[in-house]
């Protein structure tokens, strides 16, 4: 009863967060940036916990993992549905190149550092660690568009920049999935053929949910019946894959990504009936996450800086290239690294996946440490974005020149 109450408590207080008026960037700056990252429902969950208040028990998180998992489907439904094979085709292939370079790079810059850390001071195997210090490089490539989104809406920052930063920030999502399906194929099972069985299981479900979706839709002109359908059908992919103990994340975008290819016109519909719910969903999800964490940890509390600091310097470089990549074909800030700061939920998406499909000693490391990194990283990006908004000093020209 404790924890039902506790978590109706956050599902009203995560409606009242997603009004227009804490949103609005133009009235309320501050507020807007704390309601659009989510991350005060990252630390409430953080606060009752197991691993501080104690409010919820881990008995209680295990209760509610069927709630964490329709979370986490309907979170990759919404990316699904964003990843329309279809539109995606009309993107110059500049685009992604630049997304590509700028989440690369900073994996690279996270994972290889520190996959060498964990080889030399766990002693894990190597499949184990590898697949670890992937993680963190998948979620140290993940970035945010909030700010340049709050940007523009607030008239700091010109609308063309601003949509090509959160663009970019779309595309980087593909790089952090592809990674984390590697590390279920790695570490979920026992040999990497069964851990590629239950990724491959998890996609099928999804495609299956996906095309059954598109065809209850198909025809449906009344809002709430497609309104019903579609959560019926969001609720099916986060509970047969809790059910099957395989990735709901994997299984929503799966369902997603199959709906707008074969939807019709009943996908913009279904996509604005989600997006109804896509806030609150997820800042009760993001409670949920925030609850895991525990920070007892003192080996995560040591890879936390090194982590927090290969990754902005990673952002930089990879905005520096991604900018060089993207100059003919987007209008991008002249210093787009400090634009792609922020980490973005999807990230804490990826690590509570990893947390509930591959437990561990290892993997509530690599779940503590992008916790963290995420609130850090957030105060981070917070002041870096202004550099986005200052207009380049330019070099003085010597004395004396025509």
């Amino acid at each position: 009863m404790q924890a039902l109450l506790v978590v109706l408590a956050i599902a009203a207080l995560s409606l009242l967060a997603s009004s227009r008026t804490f949103l609005d960037a133009a009235r309320l700056p501050g507020l807007a940036q704390l309601a659009a990252s989510g991350l005060l429902f990252l630390l409430f969950g953080a606060l009752v916990g197991p691993g501080q208040a104690g409010i919820l028990t881990s008995p209680n998180l295990e209760s509610l993992r069927p709630v964490l998992a329709l979370g986490l489907g309907t979170v990759g439904v919404i990316l699904g549905l964003n990843l329309d094979p279809r539109l995606l085709r009309l993107l110059p292939r500049g685009v992604f190149t630049a997304a590509l370079a700028h989440a690369g790079v900073a994996f690279l810059f996270v994972s290889v550092p520190l996959a060498a850390v964990l080889l030399l001071t766990t002693g894990l195997p190597l499949a184990t660690a590898v697949g670890g210090a992937a993680l963190l490089g998948a979620a140290a490539s993940l970035s945010s568009g909030h700010f340049a989104v709050l940007g523009y809406r607030s008239g700091r920052m010109e609308r063309a920049r601003g949509l090509a930063v959160a663009l970019l920030t779309i595309l980087d999502d593909g790089v952090g999935l592809m990674v984390l399906a590697l590390a279920l194929v790695l570490g979920a099972s026992a040999n990497p053929a069964e851990g590629l069985g239950l990724v491959s299981l998890a996609l099928l479900l999804g495609m299956m949910c996906g095309a059954l979706i598109a065809f209850l839709t198909y025809g449906l002109k009344d809002p709430a019946e497609l309104m019903a359908v579609t959560l019926g059908g969001v609720a099916l992919v986060g509970g047969a894959a809790a059910y099957l103990r395989v990735s709901a994340l994997l299984a929503g975008v799966a369902c997603g990504a199959t709906l707008a290819l074969v939807g019709g016109r009943a996908v913009e519909q279904v996509a604005r009936s989600l997006g109804r719910f896509e806030r609150p969903a997820y800042l009760v999800l993001v409670f949920l996450v925030g609850c895991h964490l525990q920070g007892r940890d003192v080996d995560a509390w040591m890879l936390l800086p090194g982590y927090v600091t290969l990754r902005f310097v990673g952002k930089i470089l990879g905005g520096a290239l991604a900018r060089r990549y993207a100059a003919n074909v987007l209008e991008l800030p002249p210093r787009l690294g400090y634009a792609l700061i922020s980490q973005g939920g999807l990230a804490l998406c990826l690590v509570a996946e990893y947390l509930l499909l591959v437990p561990g000693t290892l993997s509530q490391q690599v779940f503590d440490i992008v916790a963290v990194g995420a609130v850090i990283n957030e105060v981070l990006a917070s002041r870096a974005f202004r550099r986005v908004l200052e207009p380049p000093v330019k070099p003085k020209a010597p004395e004396g020149a025509a």
